[in-house]
């Protein structure tokens, strides 16, 4: 069992995956080697013989590729499509542009293929004839979406009904090698890298998206790949009534940024995320512009630090998302402490937020049987709130070891004072 210092924090990280395990940085032959083997073996597993992938996230996982444009699954048209064939080593990719996305020599020159444009009908009878000469006739065949012209097709591109493929991804992604998780913390640590030098310029005037355009040009300077969301710097309200309105009368998060102007005294929730060879990071914390907190607000990360520790101390492999939340709700008072329309917590790796979800309306039996194996990665963001304060929210980002976790995240608290003398 080791200590290490986190944040001014002493933490104790159980070891069984060391941090001389992980190299400093990923070698990316290697890592897409091993995603293939287990993703082939996930399709095995579900007896499923070839995979359509469209998420920009399961196809990034599938080959390799570092997309450019990842928070714009939300730009439907150009984006890249991957076919996973069982008895395949390589994954056939088709790209709308290959500059900066994807390194030729990874795969062989007839995997590699121009854009499929699956939102109009031309493009979808295009495909079709393209799948049906790499998959044998009866073949299952799962998918991850289906735009409107595919389903249109029905069974003129899907000669029998398709299976779902996220069960088959999800179970291949849960678990990381060790150059996966080197790209995970190196994003970690040019996320932190950019964010301390923003937060050092925050002052009373500045707009919430300079902030954003900063983050974004630091991010790539130091060597990020992608921006994989608009970046977060959300102004929280001193109560729920003098906040935006939702429908359940929860906070309302996240809220797009604009060229509001942040004021002293302002409660920001920052959430920003890039992405290292395709793989995330995902960071949040809570400041405070242009000045130190109150003791009420003081006493708000003092509990969420308790939480936090609370759920520390049960991670393992072996526990389970229930076992985390009962002790996130325990050091609580016995009230669920994360935003009812988010989670306890949740998974990284080619998406800043993937399986599993902690603490959802999944349920809690989903919560109590699905148990983390050593390897995979979890995301913490519990939330404590009062009326009056802003509240306060953080992210930390986890390995699952053997008998315990080693910490990614390394971001101190300021403006919050860390109590216990480090």
């Amino acid at each position: 069992m080791t200590t290490s210092t986190r944040s001014g924090v002493t933490q104790i990280a159980r070891t069984g995956l060391s941090w001389l395990d992980i190299p400093d940085e990923p070698d990316l032959t290697r890592m897409r080697r091993e995603t293939s083997i287990r993703l082939h073996a996930a399709m095995a597993d579900h007896g499923v013989d070839a995979l359509v992938l469209l998420g920009n996230s399961n196809v990034m996982y599938a080959t390799g590729i570092s997309w450019p444009l990842a928070d714009a699954g939300l730009s439907h048209i150009e984006r890249p499509v991957a076919i996973v064939v069982a008895d395949d080593e390589y994954p056939h990719l088709f790209l709308p542009f290959r500059e900066g996305a994807v390194d030729e020599s990874e795969l062989p020159e007839d995997h590699l293929n121009g854009p499929m444009y699956l939102e109009f009908d031309e493009g979808v009878d295009q495909f079709a004839g393209i799948l049906a000469g790499l998959v044998p006739a009866g073949a299952t065949i799962g998918v991850d979406e289906l735009t409107g012209s595919m389903r249109r097709a029905g069974n003129r591109l899907f000669p029998q009904p398709p299976v779902d493929a996220a069960p088959v991804v999800g179970a291949a992604k849960l678990v990381k090698t060790v150059d996966q998780i080197s790209c995970l913390r190196r994003a970690t640590q040019i996320t932190e890298q950019a964010v301390s030098e923003i937060q050092k310029s925050l002052t009373p005037g500045v707009r919430q998206i300079d902030l954003s355009a900063e983050f974004v040009r630091r991010t790539f300077e130091l060597g990020a790949t992608t921006n994989m969301f608009d970046s977060i710097w959300q102004v929280m309200p001193a109560s729920k009534a003098e906040g935006t309105w939702t429908t359940t009368g929860d906070l309302a998060l996240p809220l797009l940024t604009t060229e509001r102007q942040v004021a002293r005294g302002d409660v920001l929730w920052t959430d920003v995320s890039i992405a290292y060879h395709g793989y995330c990071s995902d960071h949040g914390r809570t400041w405070i512009v242009g000045q130190d907190p109150t003791p009420r607000q003081q006493q708000q990360f003092d509990k969420w630090r308790q939480i936090v520790d609370a759920v520390l101390s049960v991670t393992r492999a072996g526990a389970s998302c229930g076992d985390l939340g009962r002790a996130a709700t325990e050091a609580a008072g016995g009230q669920k402490p994360w935003l009812p329309h988010f989670y306890l917590g949740h998974g990284i790796g080619t998406s800043a937020a993937e399986m599993p979800m902690i603490g959802t309306d999944l349920g809690q039996q989903w919560d109590d049987d699905f148990v983390f194996p050593a390897g995979m990665l979890l995301v913490f963001e519990p939330v404590v709130w009062e009326d009056g304060t802003g509240g306060y929210r953080g992210e930390e980002i986890v390995v699952v070891t053997e008998d315990g976790w080693m910490p990614l995240t390394s971001y101190p608290y300021d403006p919050f004072e860390v109590s216990g003398g480090n």
